[in-house]
Parts: structure tokens; C-alpha cells; sequence
């Protein structure tokens, strides 16, 4: 891994019920942050990301429904504001539910600006922007 690296996750994989729909929607909504398939080992799983596999979907390996656990979400971090936008508009329209329209949420912090939508299986996802610029002139006291 290259010193800089801004995460300490490798990737993350979700489950889904409706692999051709799922990969519809993700193939729908994930440009809007910077991101694509990268990578499909396999028929039934692909990854996104903007240089390397960090977001799965897939069917399930057992063969069980794939389920949503309370309490969990996945946050992708979007290049601005209006690529926050772009996320809410593009998952929307690909049949997601809402479930925090853009926005910011100053109880995440000043420089913090998201919205938040359920996949067609009922994930939780979210897009979020920090605001460097913001950040680097807030004061936490």
C-alpha cells in the first residue's frame, strides 16, 4: 500500500437478492462519484471502485436471502457537493428509497455534507462530501 492511503478499509461486500438489478443501479449511481466496475472474477459478483475493488456486490454464498442489518450503512466519499446531489438524483431515479435528502449534517461536523437512500435490496447507502476548505477553517472547541 503507498504512504497516503486515506482509508484503513480494503473493501466492503453487500449481498443481493436481484444481481441484475443491483448491478443496474450500482452501474447507474457509482459514476456519479468518480467510481466503475473494476473488477468481475466471477458471474455473480462485481466490484466498484475509482482505481481498485473497494465496493462488492454479489449473491450470497450460502445461498440464503441476502439481508440488511439495523444500524448499517455504507458512506461513499464524493468529490463535491454537486456529486452528492448527482448520487441522490442518479439512485432516485434507478429506484432507490430516500432516506436523507443532500444536505449538511453539522452533527457530523461543519465540513460535512451527505445524503442518505435504501438499494433495491434495502441497503442503507449514503454519499458524503468533506469540505477540506471548511474543515481547515472550522475551530473545534
Amino acid at each position: 500500500m503507498p504512504n497516503g492511503t486515506p482509508s484503513i478499509m480494503s473493501h466492503v461486500s453487500i449481498g443481493t437478492n436481484n444481481f441484475e438489478a443491483a448491478t443496474a443501479f450500482y452501474d447507474q449511481v457509482m459514476p456519479t462519484i468518480g467510481a466503475k466496475r473494476v473488477y468481475e472474477p466471477v458471474p455473480e459478483a462485481v466490484a466498484y471502485g475509482r482505481e481498485f475493488p473497494e465496493f462488492w456486490v454479489q449473491t450470497t454464498d450460502n445461498g440464503a436471502p441476502a439481508e440488511t442489518a439495523n444500524g448499517v450503512h455504507f458512506a461513499f466519499l464524493a468529490p463535491s457537493r454537486k456529486a452528492v446531489g448527482a448520487f441522490w438524483e442518479e439512485a432516485l431515479a434507478a429506484g432507490a428509497t430516500p432516506e436523507g435528502e443532500p444536505g449538511p449534517r453539522p452533527h457530523y461536523g461543519a465540513p460535512y455534507y451527505g445524503c442518505f437512500v435504501r438499494d433495491l435490496d434495502g441497503h442503507k447507502i449514503e454519499a458524503m462530501f468533506w469540505d477540506q476548505e471548511l474543515a481547515a477553517n472550522t475551530v473545534e472547541g
